[in-house]
Formats: structure tokens, sequence, C-alpha cells
């Protein structure tokens, strides 16, 4: 069987790292302790004398003073490595923690899932194709030395980077080295830790190298293993579960997250914020149990990314405003069919394509795979077409050589319809109006990712009253802007009803108007 020994390192909170070595311990498995050098004796005095009894816990023989961005993390990270090597012998497995981690997972379910992959975890992606690197220097990183810590030595770091790129003074990186890139929560096995730790040996042109470079720790662990073992033995992926804002700053768990993070597919979870006490004791008795069966639902990434893009639709922002084409022109008329249940959109487009002159587009602003004519690679892309939306519309005119055009549009899309509304051309809307059930809401949640098919009742009974309310908030945000020429058809509404809001919509006879608004099981889900 699996036994871990967990490589921990930490600056503060001694008793929070006392609860957390004890716990990892309590079932057989090991802790390697670094404990900053720049942190208060105190307070290391005090891991001592508490944790040195067990003989699960050792501490790192030199103990590093580190700084973020340094080498220093790396160093730390080695001692406390070889540490855990000379102490633990009947150690299989070795997992990078901080003190900030907390296990997510029972011990029972992370020692058979150590067992039923026999491979080593760590993201490892090529450093220069890859995107990981969003924002700041990349190659520079490298190819310039780096002796000063960039937030506490601010000037030293950027005037002896300014020197060497103003006298080109760039070294080569070492040749048979392909520098890879990754989160530095790891878990390897011992034959890889102990081929790293006789590379870091042997390789001293590799390690001067590293010892330079910025951010080192999100590349020498990631390099070497990638360098020294094979890839079908390595799974690029962390197990510790961790997600970052839109500043670039790890999200926080707090009391509420317990359901999430045991749903997802992952060992440990960092940040956990220090005042989550009932969180950390739930996680704690989770990790003894027994015969615990997790549901791994793994919608968390995808949950946090549209709860907090909710904020984008005018809450918390300004809308994002495109930059402005020249009209579409002025005897031409737009009409915007907008629908949050895209079949039905669909439904009656069709419909209104077989019994109209009018060309007709489904959601060519949100489905990447809409049919559209070749217009020079400017329609290739939804990126392309949100960017140049005027253009795009007036060349689908001239193409299909008409002044008049359906097209279809998602309630969401708030800044492609201020857009098409104040233009000099004539623009009209539809609004479709749905009822949604809660099993219509489920589905879509699944679709769009926001949820999986072992997604817990209790989780999805608090996010459907958050996907309803937004999909409210989007039609209250068109009633707000007070658009002309917007008319609506309501699922409950008469035949009556839907008749007049297409006459009104379309400019079209009420025949016309009454064999559309007759289309089959417009409404059914």
């Amino acid at each position: 069987m699996a036994r871990i020994a967990y490589i921990l390192l930490c600056h503060k909170d001694p008793e929070a790292i006392i609860k957390q070595a004890e716990r990892l311990t309590a079932t057989g498995d090991y802790i390697s302790i670094h404990f900053d050098a720049r942190a208060k004796p105190e307070h290391f005095f005090m891991l001592q004398e508490v944790l040195g009894p067990n003989p699960n816990v050792a501490f790192s023989e030199k103990r590093i003073k580190c700084g973020w961005g340094e080498w220093s993390l790396v160093e730390a990270t080695l001692h406390a490595v070889q540490t855990a090597v000379k102490n633990f012998p009947r150690a299989s497995h070795f997992y990078m923690l901080s003190g900030d981690c907390m296990v997510i997972k029972s011990s029972e379910y992370i020692h058979e899932f150590l067992d039923d992959n026999d491979v080593d975890f760590i993201e490892s992606f090529d450093f220069f194709e890859s995107d990981w690197i969003k924002t700041g220097m990349k190659s520079e990183r490298l190819i310039y030395r780096h002796w000063f810590n960039e937030r506490t030595q601010k000037r030293r770091f950027y005037a002896t980077f300014n020197v060497q790129k103003k006298l080109a003074l760039t070294r080569e990186i070492p040749a048979d080295i392909q520098v890879m890139i990754g989160s530095q929560w790891w878990c390897l096995r011992r034959q890889t830790i102990e081929a790293v730790l006789h590379f870091t040996e042997s390789r001293r042109d590799v390690m001067r190298f590293f010892k330079t470079t910025w951010i080192p720790d999100e590349t020498f662990f990631q390099t070497i293993v990638r360098h020294l073992v094979p890839t079908n033995e390595i799974r690029t992926r962390t197990l510790t579960f961790l997600m970052f804002t839109d500043y670039g700053m790890p999200l926080t768990f707090y009391n509420d997250h317990y359901d999430l993070l045991i749903s997802q597919d992952y060992l440990f979870a960092r940040k956990i914020s220090p005042d989550a006490l009932d969180l950390k004791e739930r996680l704690g008795q989770l990790y003894a149990e027994k015969g615990v069966d997790f549901q791994i639902s793994a919608e968390g990434p995808s949950l946090f990314k549209f709860l907090t893009g909710r904020g984008r639709q005018g809450k918390r922002f300004a809308s994002r405003f495109w930059e402005t084409e020249s009209t579409l022109g002025r005897d031409r008329e737009l009409m915007l069919i907008v629908c949050k249940k895209w079949h039905v959109a669909k439904r009656l487009l069709e419909k209104i394509d077989q019994a109209t002159v009018h060309p007709t587009i489904a959601y060519l602003f949100n489905e990447e795979s809409t049919p559209l004519p070749d217009l020079g690679g400017i329609q290739s892309t939804l990126g392309k077409r949100t960017r140049h939306r005027r253009a795009l519309m007036r060349m689908l005119f001239d193409y299909y050589n008409t002044n008049q055009m359906v097209v279809c549009l998602d309630p969401s899309a708030m800044d492609l319809m201020q857009d098409f509304f104040g233009d000099r051309s004539i623009t009209r809307m539809l609004e479709i109006q749905c009822e949604f059930t809660d099993d219509y809401l489920t589905g879509h949640s699944i679709r769009i990712g926001l949820a999986g098919e072992q997604t817990s009742p209790e989780t999805l009974e608090r996010l459907l009253p958050t996907i309803r309310r937004d999909i409210l908030s989007e039609s209250d945000r068109i009633r707000d802007a007070e658009f002309e020429n917007v008319s609506r058809m309501v699922q409950s509404g008469t035949e009556d009803e839907h008749v007049s809001a297409l006459v009104e919509f379309l400019h079209v006879p009420e025949e016309k108007a009454r064999e559309i608004a007759r289309t089959d099981y417009l409404f059914a889900d």
C-alpha cells in the first residue's frame, strides 16, 4: 500500500501546522516540514516541542529564508525532500503541500488512488509553446539572470534586468533541457524523487541555470521530472485543487465550500481560509473515515467562472463595448430574435425562412458551427465575428443581396444589442420569454459544464435558483435598456398575442404571422 511523505513548506500559524501534521500522520503517513527561517523562532520551537516526539514527523535539516519568485523556494523544497528520503525509507510517494492546503478526501481513498495509478502527477507544459503564462515576462524569466527579489528589491531587480537587456547579456538554456512549466503542487513516486536528487548532484550546470531564473518553483521540478521520467508515466495535472481569480490571486475557500470541495477530482485543496474553522474540522474528520463513497462531479472551475462572470453583465463593471464599425446602412433592417432556449429560436427561425423571403442565420455570435458563407476569414471564429460585428453584418447583407435579415442572439449578448440598436440602420427585436423547469435548468447546467452527472442534489438545489435569477436578470437588462422596436412572445401567451408580436416584428400580414405562430412544438423541450 502507498505510504506518503508529505513535503510541507510553511511560515506561520504553528497551531494549524500541528493539527495538519497530526492528522496526516495518524493514518501511517509521514511529513517533512520546512519552516521558513524568516519566521518567528518561538513558532518553530513550538513545532519542535509538540511534533518532535512523533516518529512520523521530521524537520528539514537546513532552514532557508524564502522569498516569492526566488530560488530559495526550490532550495527549501529540496532540503525537505532530502530529509524525507533519509528519514522515511518506507515512503512510496512524496506530496508537496503548503500550510494553506487541506485534504478533501479520506486517507483510504487517497491511498487506493495512488495504488491504482503508478505514475507521477505534476503539471509540466512546454514553457514556450503553452499559454500557461498569461501576462508579464516569459522568455525573460530564463534568458536573463535574476539575483534580486522582485517584490522586496524591486529597484535592483529591474535595474539589473534592464542593464542585461540593453547590453544583450542573454544566456543559453542547457542544450539537452526542454524547459517546462506548471503548478508547484506535485505528487511524485520515490524512484522519481531519488532520480531528481541524483540529477541535482550530477548536473551542476542545470542547477546554476535555475538558481538565477525567475519563479523557478514553476519550472524546476516540472522540467527535471519530464527530463527523467517517460511520458507515459507522467500525468500532466496536479492533485491539489486550486483556482485563481481574475486578478491572478488564488481563490480562498470558506466554511460553505465543503460539498463543492469533496466532489472535485482532487485529493487536496488550497487555499483554505484561516477563519474556516468548521470547514477544517469537517475535512479533518473526513480524512480518518472509512468506506466513504465520493460522488465526483468536478464542476468547480466552470461553476466559479459562471458565478464570477455574472458581474461582467453590468453588475460590477460597465459593459464592454467593442470597436465601433461604420453603419450597416440606413435602409437596412436587422431583425434580432433573442431567446435563451436556442432550440425554440431555431424552430421559429426555420419557419420564418420557409414563410418569408428574409435570409435567416441562427446564433452566429454564439455558436462557432453556425453555417456562414466564406467572407474572407472574418467569419472564421467567434472572436472575429464579435470584434467586427458591423463589418460582418454588412458583408452578409451584401452577400445575400438583401436589405432585410433575421438573426438569433443569446440574451446575454447585451453589448451586441446596444451596438446594433445604436446603428443608423433599422433594428427590431423579438424577445421570446420561455418557461424554465427545474429539470430543464438541471440539463442546461450539465450541458454548459456547471454541473456533472454526479453533482449532488444539494449542490444543484443551490445552483438552480442562481441560474434562474441570471436568466431573469438578462431579460430585465433588455427592458432597462429601453430599446425601440421591441416585441415579445411569452410562452404562456395566446396564439393571437404571438401573432401580434410577429406582425410587429416581421412587418408581415396577419395570415403569414399566424402561419408562423402555429409552428409545431415551438416551445417543447
